[in-house]
């Protein structure tokens, strides 16, 4: 796939073609503020220190509501797990160890992740999953981005997935962000689905999660934004697998000149995807975990006015470039009153959303 999707329901974003690539945030920006590209779409990894991918696009259509794909798109094929990474018992084991490290103070949270590996009998194709991901989660933002622009490694892989986190959006001066943080799994039943999302909202371990990234993101666009509003307890939200708590934040830019994607930037990756204090979680996860790639990181688009959206790209797969295989992620924060067992189960949950719609 060579091109972006980002569907909203109030936009979609759909690109296709490459006039130039940016590895670079900063540099893309400046493209943007120069005049040189009136587009840049693509994604940002997980760890800043690597190379980004975006795209100063050939073609764009822009429309005012939600993707409605093509009717002639491919069915989806048969799909198995061939492993998981790191198996269910050593991510146990993995989340109690840092839990003790929580213990001793060498951090306040860490966002914990593992991965399952995907084998498909014939290719997947991107924009297909991504049909599907629309249909079983309606109310997710759908996204499928071709990574090829981050380097060999990437050539021909696409990210595609059903996100509910916004990072941050920007129309004119007016800057939004709903952050998640706290997490439930839904209930068939629904007087216990409805006891769930109720023992969510009442969980102090939860509620201390959620205080971190709400706290870090207000440090981080206080210097960037006026007028910050930011509601002092945080409301349920659902998607069909979870429950989550949310809190949406509103701002005023104080720099009318300051893009969407150097907010992304300066807000990525907040403690909801990586743990606080940032640099230990990050320096925790690269040696337990590796390279999470760009699970974690953000999809979106900034036009040259510096509007646009930036979503947190979870609940997604990396699509390899035959389109046979897929690396697909979970992840869960960890804090002091984890427990291991419970983590483990989050993340289950959290692959469902990908996994389910492929008959898994």
């Amino acid at each position: 796939m060579d091109g972006f999707l980002l569907s909203r329901a109030d936009r979609t974003v759909h690109t296709t073609g490459t006039r130039r690539r940016f590895t670079d945030i900063a540099e893309a920006s400046l493209a943007l503020r120069r005049g040189e590209a009136d587009l840049i779409v693509g994604a940002l990894p997980f760890d800043p220190e690597r190379p980004a991918a975006l795209t100063q696009p050939e073609t764009a259509e822009v429309t005012g509501a939600a993707w409605q794909p093509p009717d002639a798109l491919p069915g989806l094929p048969t799909v198995r797990i061939a492993a998981q990474t790191p198996a269910p018992e050593q991510h146990v084991a993995r989340v109690a160890a840092l839990r003790d490290r929580l213990g001793r103070g060498e951090l306040d949270k860490v966002v914990a992740a593992r991965s399952v590996t995907l084998v498909a009998n014939t290719p997947v194709d991107p924009l297909a999953l991504a049909a599907r991901m629309a249909e079983r989660h309606p109310t997710a933002h759908v996204y499928a981005v071709d990574l090829s622009a981050a380097g060999e490694r990437y050539r021909g892989h696409t990210l595609v997935g059903a996100t509910p986190e916004l990072l941050v959006s920007r129309r004119g001066d007016a800057v939004t962000c709903r952050p998640l943080a706290g997490t439930a799994a839904r209930c068939a039943d629904p007087d216990a689905d409805r006891e769930a999302g109720r023992q969510l909202l009442a969980s102090a371990k939860n509620l201390a999660e959620h205080a971190f990234v709400i706290e870090w993101i207000r440090a981080r666009l206080a210097p960037l934004c006026g007028d910050l509003q930011i509601p002092g307890t945080p409301v349920l939200t659902a998607t069909s697998d979870v429950w989550h708590l949310a809190t949406p934040i509103t701002g005023t830019l104080r720099d009318p000149g300051t893009d969407v994607l150097t907010l992304a930037a300066a807000l990525h990756p907040t403690p909801a995807v990586a743990g606080t204090p940032t640099e230990a979680a990050l320096a925790a996860i690269r040696g337990t975990e590796g390279d999470r790639r760009f699970y974690g990181g953000a999809v979106g688009w900034c036009d040259a006015n510096g509007d646009g959206d930036w979503l947190v790209a979870i609940r997604c797969a990396e699509l390899s470039a035959d389109g046979r295989r897929a690396l697909a992620w979970g992840g869960g924060g960890i804090v002091a009153a984890s427990d291991p067992q419970a983590e483990l189960d989050e993340t289950t949950a959290k692959l469902r959303t990908l996994l389910g719609v492929l008959g898994l």
